[in-house]
């Protein structure tokens, strides 16, 4: 049977515990360590050697010491690279990346001037363009450090950052401007610092902090040339929708713009996790709903021009620009704080296909670069050098979403261990009252390659608790298993199965999940996928023209797919029987077509190869209902 995420993405398919409504604050994690090995490990460590600590800090503060800029972006880039440096120390504790991450603190910090400012705009250009998101950047980068480090100077100048600001902008500044009349796409850019300024409440608890997020919250939804974040999300009105088409793409009446819009519900959530306001949470959720509806991917990303555009429905068509790794990034982050909310399997579900598809997909072979744009065909796009700079927004931002993966694996809620993500690694976490229990993970699988997931449980002593595994919406449950330490547990349905017992070190649970081969169609063209891997045809493989039309061989949506000898570029690979081109006459026969993880396919960045996630279908009309001519 298949199930449709459109469908059940809200339905009741949740924990039966209760999921607290904490603001995000700087408290100890009941996660204490994860390590990851096997293939994402390896990415997740190459990322943080060959781009994260390679980066020059330097060059990345020294605009903030000129302040001559007047409509670009390099205000960003600090705050991004910063973000995924701290969460990629939290992950391998690192003391030369602690020095690196602490030396450019101080040296953003050394730029703030005597009224707060931290940017590179100009006085007479602040609040146009990019300025206020340019500060939200770096006011999240300095709450991260505060957060790691105690430095209470980090927090005091993102505070002086927002004080600045507030005199700017707000209820409380001289003009009494609402802060969604500045900045690009209908005011999202500057609101979309909701973010931080919950965040500095939180830490600060000063009211100001406070009424400067509910103001910002109002300006969402303002009908006033603002983004109508809440109401247009309330109404059920598509992303791509929201606003006419604009006469410019790039311009301030665009309200389609993607990773802008989704960083404003990430800060609608935080502030929902304070105020306890629903509609802030249902504007949420109607609106991922709409994203997974309407621009999702088969990859697990989407947008052209960095902005919505109906694209689910048209992503078997060349694209330009399109599935922006910054654009995956937020995607993932949202759908990681909506699950942390909700409990909604089916998030880590879109978390698990982001990751293994458009983020892998992202990152070069050699480590050395993140793709700017990852289409579905034709090679990926390394981006341009931007603003004057020798970095672009993805290569800045991209480390950050490698740096979610470890973060999203596991959630302990009260006496649950939630199992989000599977893959080679070991965890140590609290569980129960007052976090008493100290348990360790290690997952012994070679997953997504293999279909067995073996969970060793070690509690320190014998103890009594859940641990919900995932059981992903693919999944055929005639094809899904369970055991504990031999004996079978029947599944019942997608989403959480939950296992209930005293726990004694040494516990093993066996899961297998359904990896055949599936056939997705659409627009008369065929892809195929396993488990939550997409696979493509590549160039490499010397098996053909990999454009050409073909007709995989394939019985109830499901493919027999034959391991193949791996290539050194591929993670993984198979062939799957098909014809090709147009020979489909009685001597038409299948032959073996290669295939390889799309994460795998042209990861070179060379134009002389070329890879394809959508294979165009040859139209055999004997399988089409017949139309008689209409003759008088």
């Amino acid at each position: 049977m298949k199930f449709s995420i459109t469908t059940l993405i809200f339905c009741a398919m949740f924990l039966s515990v209760s999921y607290t409504a904490q603001a995000q604050i700087a408290v100890e994690s009941p996660i204490k360590q994860v390590k990851i090995a096997g293939y994402v490990g390896e990415r997740i460590d190459d990322c943080i050697e060959h781009r994260v600590k390679a980066q020059d800090v330097e060059h990345l503060v020294e605009p903030f010491r000129h302040r001559t800029e007047g409509g670009r972006w390099q205000s960003e880039f600090w705050g991004k690279w910063v973000q995924g440096a701290i969460a990629s120390y939290r992950y391998n504790r690192d003391p030369e990346l602690y020095e690196i991450i602490r030396r450019s603190v101080d040296g953003m910090i050394s730029t703030q001037t005597a009224e707060g400012y931290i940017g590179n705009y100009k006085e007479e250009d602040q609040l146009k363009q990019w300025d206020v998101w340019g500060r939200k950047y770096t006011c999240l980068g300095l709450v991260a450090w505060y957060d790691l480090s105690g430095e209470k100077r980090a927090l005091e100048a993102a505070c002086r950052v927002l004080d600045h600001l507030m005199t700017q902008v707000g209820p409380t500044s001289q003009s009494k401007r609402g802060i969604a009349s500045t900045g690009n796409y209908r005011g999202m850019a500057s609101c979309s610092i909701l973010e931080p300024v919950v965040y500095i409440y939180n830490r600060t608890k000063q009211a100001k902090y406070l009424d400067f997020a509910h103001h910002i919250a109002s300006e969402m939804n303002s009908t006033d040339g603002g983004p109508e974040l809440i109401s247009k999300a309330l109404a059920d009105v598509p992303v791509a929708q929201r606003f006419p088409h604009p006469k410019t793409w790039f311009s301030r009446e665009n309200g389609m713009k993607a990773y802008e819009m989704m960083s404003c519900y990430v800060g609608l959530l935080e502030l929902y996790k304070i105020t306890g306001k629903e509609e802030y949470l249902e504007a949420t959720k109607r609106t991922v709903r709409s994203i997974i509806d309407t621009e999702i991917n088969i990859a697990g990303s989407g947008a052209a021009f960095e902005c919505w555009f109906g694209g689910k429905e048209r992503q078997t068509l060349p694209a330009y620009h399109t599935m922006e790794t910054c654009v995956t990034f937020t995607w993932m982050q949202i759908c990681d704080r909506l699950l942390s909310l909700t409990g909604n399997a089916l998030l880590a579900d879109e978390i698990e296909r982001t990751m293994y598809n458009a983020l892998m997909a992202s990152f070069k072979g050699d480590a050395s670069q993140i793709s700017k744009y990852s289409p579905l065909e034709g090679w990926r796009s390394p981006g341009e050098e931007q603003c004057g700079m020798h970095i672009n927004c993805c290569n800045a931002n991209g480390p950050r979403a490698f740096a979610l993966v470890p973060q999203a694996m596991y959630r302990v809620v009260d006496n649950t261990i939630l199992v989000n993500l599977y893959a080679q690694s070991e965890a140590t976490m609290e569980v129960g009252q007052k976090r008493k229990t100290q348990v360790q993970l290690v997952q012994n699988t070679t997953y997504p390659e293999g279909q067995t997931i073996e969970i060793e449980v070690n509690p320190k002593r014998e103890s009594n608790f859940q641990v919900a595994l995932r059981i992903p919406a693919w999944c055929d449950l005639e094809h899904v298993s369970v055991e504990v330490n031999g004996l079978s547990e029947k599944v019942t349905m997608h989403g959480w199965h939950i296992i209930t017992r005293d726990w004694r070190a040494g516990d093993k649970i066996t899961l297998n999940l359904d990896m055949r081969g599936r056939v997705e169609t659409l627009n008369h063209c065929q892809a195929v996928v396993r488990g939550p891997v997409v696979l493509a045809r590549d160039s490499r493989f010397g098996d053909g023209y990999v454009d050409e039309t073909l007709t995989i061989s394939s019985k109830d949506g499901y493919v027999e797919l034959k391991p193949v000898s791996k290539p050194d570029f591929a993670w993984m690979a198979f062939s799957v029987d098909a014809v090709q081109g147009t020979d489909m006459e009685g001597n038409g026969k299948p032959v073996p077509v290669k295939l390889c993880d799309f994460g795998s396919a042209g990861n070179t960045w060379s134009k002389s190869d070329r890879y394809r996630v959508w294979l165009p279908q040859t139209l055999n009309v004997m399988h089409t209902p017949y139309t008689p001519y209409n003759i008088p």
